[in-house]
């Protein structure tokens, strides 16, 4: 009965509890059942749990297709293993979704290093050889604009109350020329992990003003005095260990390492009162050796040598999760699985002392129409880095041809984007994080476990991102993951001393400018002005 007023609820039907809210009371008790698998502090959810979970949140699927209705059907679906996530979970949710449909899913893992090179080699032989494929919004140029993908149909959109999204997750992102294709299941953006024990340590803050240091002891509000800190913590000892500040991720990782210097140079290089932040928008002229994209990998230069030794081959896994979870380092930019493991992990050792924040500010931001750096009356810049735009589900067009295996291929895109199971994939580990309006009812998350106070800061720290003025959104263009590969392989060079910020700035604006030429300047500026929204 749960079950079924559930999906009547999802579905907007009158059901058989009869009223709205009644309806919404079955959903509200599902939710809170969900959440409680296995329970926030309660060690760390298991296959088990996944498959419990996949279980109750079948009620959507029940109310659209029949038991059995895809017996005979099988499906291949390629995503991540990320940390043994993603894949990993996807396989327990869907189990009792097989076990009703009768479909059955054959699963391609991809190490988060190895992604994009896969998605690219089957983009451009045009051999897609998976039915269901976890996709970021970035990459919808390359495949929507190929039509590689299924547009979604309208049953769909209302199983998984596809209006729930947060503004910024809304079309035209998980569209292409005006047709749906996304399920989605993450909301990204880089928010401000900090250690509260360091930042309120009194010794530390003794120390600090006997340095000479004017400002408070504190947690950063700009990248200035991230340096700073950073730099002041080396040699010193917080809770009889090491302290360390800042962590970079210099070690390339597949393209995504990219973001993270993004998150250092976001609000240097974002402008208020200019959209663009990575090309000028006429031109596609690359802004990478500007000289705020120089200043923050200068940043980086300056800070190695501070961070803990062999930190050059550290990517954003290692700091992460190898690093700041178990209690190496004060300051990292992360997405939201940070505060997700802290809690609801058995490998975390600093749940109870970790902060959030939008990403640290500028005391000053580069103009790139004017030449100048520009010191704004309202303060220091903040430009919070909206990296990837999220996780997706995506149904290939290779599907279209055959109605019955079209239908289990969205059945089981839909059963992952559900209303409530999202609700549990974004309060416990997973690889996403939260991206539906309903996401931030701060009580669900208390009653699941989470402290009011730790849950307050982690979620606003994400709703201050999605929803500042400046924030930095990339463009959804072709080849965006082959202009960041591009930048994390001279990137190397850079952090290995082979060859300084500037140079090593414009040697990546030269490759830049010539992909640019190879996929089509005209049309890479038609789409980049599209994806601005100018």
């Amino acid at each position: 009965m749960l079950k079924g007023a559930a999906s009547a609820a999802a579905l907007g039907t009158s059901g058989a509890l009869g009223t709205f809210s009644e309806l919404a009371l079955a959903q509200a008790n599902l939710r809170a059942q969900i959440t409680q698998i296995p329970g926030v502090g309660k060690g760390a959810p298991t296959d088990a749990d996944w498959q419990k979970v996949g279980e109750l949140c079948l009620g959507p699927t029940k109310a659209s297709i029949k038991e059995g209705e895809f017996k005979g059907v099988e499906l291949s679906f390629m995503g991540l293993n990320n940390q043994n996530l993603h894949n990993l979970l996807f396989r327990g949710f869907l189990k009792p979704w097989e076990a009703y449909t009768g479909a059955k899913i054959s699963w391609i893992d991809l190490a988060q290093a190895d992604y994009n090179p896969r998605l690219q080699q089957a983009i451009a032989t045009g051999t897609v050889d998976f039915d269901i494929l976890e996709m970021g919004a970035p990459f919808e140029g390359d495949v929507c604009g190929k039509g590689l993908a299924s547009e979604m149909p309208d049953w769909v959109k209302k199983q998984i109350d596809i209006d729930d999204y947060v503004d910024y997750l809304k079309p035209p992102v998980g569209t292409w020329n005006g047709k749906t294709y996304r399920v989605t299941i993450d909301g990204d953006c880089h928010n401000f992990n900090y250690r509260t024990d360091v930042f309120s340590d009194p010794a530390l803050a003794k120390a600090w003003k006997d340095a000479g240091n004017a400002s408070e002891w504190g947690v950063p509000k700009t990248w200035q005095q991230v340096q700073a800190v950073t730099k002041f913590l080396k040699g010193k000892k917080i809770k009889n260990q090491n302290a360390f500040g800042y962590l970079d991720a210099p070690k390339p990782w597949g393209g995504f390492g990219f973001y993270f210097l993004g998150s250092r140079a976001s609000a240097y290089a974002k402008h208020p009162d200019d959209k663009a932040w990575l090309f000028d928008i006429d031109t596609m002229k690359p802004r990478i050796n500007n000289p705020a994209w120089v200043r923050a990998i200068q940043d980086v230069i300056d800070a190695l040598p501070f961070e803990p030794a062999d930190q050059l081959n550290a990517d954003p896994n290692t700091t992460g999760f190898q690093q700041f979870l178990a209690g190496i380092g004060s300051m990292i930019p992360w997405w939201g699985d940070i505060g997700q493991v802290a809690k609801a992990s058995d490998t975390s050792v600093i749940g109870d002392v970790v902060g959030f924040d939008i990403l640290p500010g500028s005391d000053d931001v580069y103009n790139s129409k004017t030449g100048q750096w520009d010191k704004l009356a309202s303060g220091p810049n903040h430009a919070p880095n909206c990296a990837y735009l999220g996780w997706g589900v995506y149904v290939m067009a290779r599907v279209n041809g055959d109605e019955k295996k079209h239908k289990a291929a969205w059945s089981a895109a839909a059963h992952l984007g559900g209303k409530d199971l999202s609700l549990w994939m974004v309060m416990y580990p997973s690889g996403f994080q939260a991206h539906r309006i309903s996401h931030f009812q701060f009580d669900e998350w208390v009653a699941a476990g989470y402290d009011k106070k730790y849950i307050t800061s982690y979620l606003n720290s994400q709703l201050a991102s999605y929803n500042h003025p400046n924030r930095a959104v990339e463009p959804r263009i072709p080849g965006i993951f082959q202009y960041y590969s591009i930048a994390e392989d001279e990137l190397t060079k850079i952090f290995a001393g082979k060859v300084d910020a500037q140079a090593g700035a414009n040697n990546i604006a030269a490759a830049w400018e010539k992909l640019t030429d190879q996929i089509g300047r005209e049309r890479q500026i038609g789409l980049y002005k599209a994806s601005l929204g100018v």
